[in-house]
C-alpha cells in the first residue's frame, strides 16, 4: 500500500511521455528528464501527449507501483 505522509514529494513531469512505456520506462524517465533517483520513495506523475490521462510511479521499498488514471 502506498502511505501518503507529509514528508513525500511529489513530482510532476512537465514534458509527456510515452504512454506504452512500463515501469523500468518511466524510471528510466526519471533519472534522465527529472535528474531524480525512482527509488527515493517519490511520488512521479506523468502525463500523456492529450493530457487525457495520468501515470503516477511510486517506490515503496518492495517494488514499484505503477497506477493510470483515465481523465
Amino acid at each position: 500500500m502506498i502511505q501518503n505522509t507529509p514528508q513525500m514529494r511529489v513530482l510532476v513531469a512537465v514534458e509527456p511521455v510515452d504512454f506504452r512505456r512500463g515501469m523500468d520506462g518511466l524510471a528510466q524517465q526519471c533519472r534522465a528528464a527529472l535528474g531524480q533517483e525512482p527509488l527515493s520513495g517519490a511520488v512521479f506523475v506523468f502525463r500523456n501527449r492529450q493530457r487525457t490521462a495520468l501515470k503516477l510511479l511510486v517506490y515503496d521499498g518492495q517494488g514499484f507501483w505503477l497506477c493510470h488514471k483515465r481523465l
